[in-house]
C-alpha cells in the first residue's frame, strides 16, 4: 500500500484507500463537502435580507469573515508547517469537523448577531486545513512524467479540486434564482456535508510522492520568498488571485444591474443564471488549463490564461447596459479563463518546493493570495461610485498582466525546467 507520513515523519501504513483513482475520487468528494460551509452565507444571503435589515459592513463581514479567517488560518499552519508535519487526513478531518461545529453553532443565533461573522471567521480558519491540504494530498499521487513520451498529471489533478470548488462557488446562485431557500438550510446542508467529509477522508490513501517531515522552524514559511523561482510563481498566483474573486463577488450585481437596463423585470432571474454559467464555466477552464499545462507547460498555460482574463476585464464593461447576449458570451470567455490557470499555480509550486515543505508552500501561497482577495473584493465598489462600471472591472486586469510578466521571468529561469517534466 501507499506510504504515508506520521506526526514525526516515519512512513507508516495508508489509510484503507483503493489506490490512486478511489483515493482520489474520494478526496474530490470529501474536498467539496468541507468546502460547502465556505459557501452557505452566499446561499442564505437573499433569504437573510428578505426579512432582515443588515448594515452594508455587516452584509459585508457575513462574506468577508470567512475570508480573514482562511488568511489566519493559512498563517499559523504556514509558520507551524503543520501540513508538512502532521498526519494530512487527520489534519483535514479535524478541520473539518471543527469547521462543521462552527458552521451549525451559527442557528443558535439570529442573522444579524456579532456572534456569525466571529463563526464564520472559525470556519474560515478551519478551511485553511482542508483547501491546501487537499492540494497536497492529490500532489502525492501526481505522475511526474518523463521526456520520453509519458506525460505527468499534476496538473489535471490539482485542477479537478479547482474544477469541483469553482462548481461549488457557482452553485448558490442557481440556488438563489429559484428562490425560496430557508437561509438555515444552506447552513445545515454545508455542516452535515463537512461531518461527511471529516470521515470521509479518513479513507483516503496517500501517495507514494510524501517525503519525510522537516523540524520545525518558523523560517520554512520564509521559503516561499527567499527562493527566486517559486517567489515568481507566487507574484503570478497573486496576479491571478487579484482579479478571481473580486470578479466572483461583483459579476453578479454587474449582471443584475445590466439586465435591469434592457430586461426590466425579468432581470433577475435572468441574471442569476446568467451568473452561475459564468463562474460555473470556469470548471471547464479549470480541467482544460490542467489537461493543457501537462503538456504545454505551466508558464505558457498560465501567461495566455491571464492574457485572456486581463483583456476580457478590460472589455466587459462596455458591454454594460448592451445586448445581454454579449455580455453573457463575454463573461464566458471570462468565467473559463480566470479559473484556467489557478491549479497551475500551486502545480507549480509544488514542483519547484523543497519535497518536505510542500505544504507549507501551498499554505503560504493561498494565504498570501486571499488575503490580497481582501483588498480587491472591497475596492471594487469604490471603483464603481467613482468612475462607474463601465471602467471598474478594468482596474482586475492589472493583477494578470504584472502575472505575467513573473510567469515569463520563471519560464526564462533554469529552475523552470523542473516544471510539468521540463514542459516549463
Amino acid at each position: 500500500m501507499p506510504a504515508d507520513q506520521s506526526d514525526r515523519g516515519e512512513v507508516t501504513t495508508a489509510a484503507p484507500g483503493t489506490g490512486k483513482a478511489a483515493s482520489l475520487i474520494l478526496l474530490l468528494i470529501s474536498e467539496v463537502a468541507a468546502m460547502s460551509v465556505w459557501f452557505a452565507t452566499t446561499a442564505s444571503l437573499a433569504d437573510i435580507k428578505a426579512h432582515w435589515q443588515l448594515g452594508a459592513f455587516h452584509e459585508a463581514l457575513l462574506t468577508s469573515s470567512v475570508q480573514a479567517g482562511f488568511v489566519a488560518g493559512t498563517l499559523l499552519s504556514a509558520l507551524l508547517s503543520l501540513s508538512d508535519r502532521k498526519d494530512l487526513r487527520r489534519l483535514f478531518s479535524v478541520s473539518a469537523l471543527i469547521a462543521a461545529a462552527a458552521n451549525l453553532t451559527v442557528l443558535a443565533f439570529e442573522p444579524t448577531s456579532v456572534m456569525i461573522p466571529v463563526l464564520r471567521f472559525v470556519t474560515g480558519m478551519c478551511m485553511a486545513g482542508v483547501y491546501p491540504v487537499g492540494m497536497k494530498i492529490a500532489s502525492t499521487w501526481a505522475r511526474n512524467g518523463t521526456k520520453a513520451g509519458v506525460k505527468g498529471d499534476m496538473g489535471l489533478l490539482i485542477g479537478l479540486l479547482i474544477a469541483a470548488l469553482t462548481l461549488g462557488s457557482a452553485s448558490p446562485h442557481l440556488l438563489s434564482a429559484f428562490g425560496g431557500v430557508d437561509w438555515r438550510i444552506p447552513y445545515l446542508t454545508a455542516s452535515a456535508g463537512a461531518l461527511l467529509a471529516g470521515g470521509l477522508v479518513l479513507l483516503v490513501a496517500i501517495g507514494p510522492n510524501v517525503a519525510k517531515a522537516p523540524p520545525l522552524k518558523l523560517a520554512n514559511a520564509l521559503e516561499a520568498w527567499r527562493n527566486y523561482p517559486l517567489r515568481l510563481a507566487n507574484l503570478g498566483y497573486l496576479g491571478h488571485m487579484w482579479e478571481l474573486y473580486a470578479m466572483w463577488a461583483w459579476i453578479a450585481l454587474f449582471i443584475n444591474e445590466s439586465f435591469t437596463l434592457t430586461l426590466g423585470e425579468d432581470a433577475g432571474f435572468y441574471a442569476k443564471l446568467a451568473t452561475f454559467a459564468i463562474v460555473g464555466a470556469g470548471a471547464v477552464g479549470a480541467l482544460g488549463g490542467g489537461w493543457l499545462a501537462d503538456r504545454w507547460g505551466r508558464t505558457l498555460v498560465t501567461s495566455l490564461s491571464m492574457a485572456v482574463s486581463g483583456s476580457c476585464a478590460l472589455v466587459i464593461g462596455f458591454f454594460f447596459g448592451g445586448p445581454p447576449a454579449l455580455i453573457v458570451a463575454v463573461g464566458l470567455v471570462w468565467g473559463i479563463s480566470i479559473i484556467a490557470d489557478s491549479a497551475q499555480f500551486s502545480a507549480t509550486v509544488t514542483e519547484l518546493s523543497d519535497r518536505s515543505l510542500i505544504g507549507t508552500m501551498l499554505t503560504i501561497q493561498t494565504c498570501v493570495g486571499f488575503l490580497l482577495t481582501l483588498v480587491s473584493i472591497h475596492l471594487i465598489p469604490f471603483v464603481v461610485d467613482l468612475v462607474g462600471w463601465r471602467y471598474a472591472f478594468a482596474i482586475l486586469a492589472v493583477g494578470p498582466f504584472l502575472g505575467i510578466v513573473a510567469m515569463l521571468r520563471l519560464r526564462g529561469d533554469p529552475a523552470a525546467y523542473r516544471i510539468a517534466a521540463g514542459c516549463r
